[in-house]
């Protein structure tokens, strides 16, 4: 009889490792998250999701008939997502983004995150907020003009890598200090990523998503620049709608 494990779905296994590398994520996020255990254990993790196809989610390819997008309000939402599971420690689902579209930069305080492309393009421009005020900010990158409301809301940070992803491509890796504020655009048409957070996006436990804009950057926005970012209210093109998850269910 074959173990129970090889007759479980991909997604199956995923959502069960997922759940194993995240378990008590509170202590993974003040630390642990260099431990060897961790770090193989997200090494199992990253080479389960290295695997995934959109087959095992069943979900059909749509693929742009035209190079050009149509206006955004004739399509509805621009990004929809297809909720799998969710536990107190990580979540799990698909993004879709439509032709000509993105999901804004934004953050993931006191998160990790991973992110692998089931298909079409997608660029991901990653950053982080430097452990610096604006008043203090130096090193002859001197800060933008700015509105009084809003020096509050600026920070000098760095971006880390722009980086384009398919199918073929490794997953994408976020944690807490590392790559924590990224942009997801889709290239050359509709796109759709498997998306793990852990823990889960909660205001209530000091969670909540914030948008940014990239108000001055480094010679031609090479990697490693400093940039300064303006906290922004989530942007009017934005909004993400949902649609059911045709896949293999997950039992955690």
């Amino acid at each position: 009889m074959m173990p129970r494990d090889n007759m479980s779905s991909l997604v199956q296994r995923i959502a069960r490792q997922a759940l194993a590398t995240f378990r008590n994520h509170r202590s993974v996020v003040a630390g642990a998250g260099d431990s060897k255990a961790f770090q193989e254990s997200q090494t199992a993790l990253r080479a389960l999701l290295a695997q995934v196809k959109v087959a095992d989610l069943r979900i059909a390819p749509r693929y742009a008939e035209s190079s050009s997008p149509p206006p955004l309000h004739t399509l509805g939402p621009p990004v929809t997502y297809m909720h799998i599971c969710e536990t107190d420690d990580f979540s799990m689902g698909v993004f879709l983004l439509k032709h000509g579209t993105s999901i804004p930069l934004h953050d993931h305080p006191g998160m990790y995150g991973m992110l692998k492309v089931l298909y079409g393009k997608v660029r991901i421009s990653c950053f982080d907020r430097l452990d610096t005020s604006p008043e203090s900010a130096s090193g002859g990158h001197p800060s933008p003009p700015l509105l009084p409301f809003q020096k509050s809301s600026a920070r000098p940070s760095v971006r880390r890598s722009v980086g384009e992803f398919t199918e073929e491509s490794p997953p994408c890796v976020l944690s807490p200090h590392r790559d924590n504020l990224h942009q997801i655009e889709a290239v050359d048409g509709p796109t759709a990523f498997l998306d793990i957070l852990a823990p889960p996006y909660d205001p209530d436990d000091g969670r909540d998503c914030h948008y940014y804009k990239v108000l001055q950057q480094g010679p031609e926005g090479q990697e490693n620049s400093q940039v300064w970012l303006l906290e922004i209210p989530q942007p009017s093109e934005f909004w993400c709608g949902g649609e059911p998850y045709p896949g293999p269910r997950v039992s955690l």
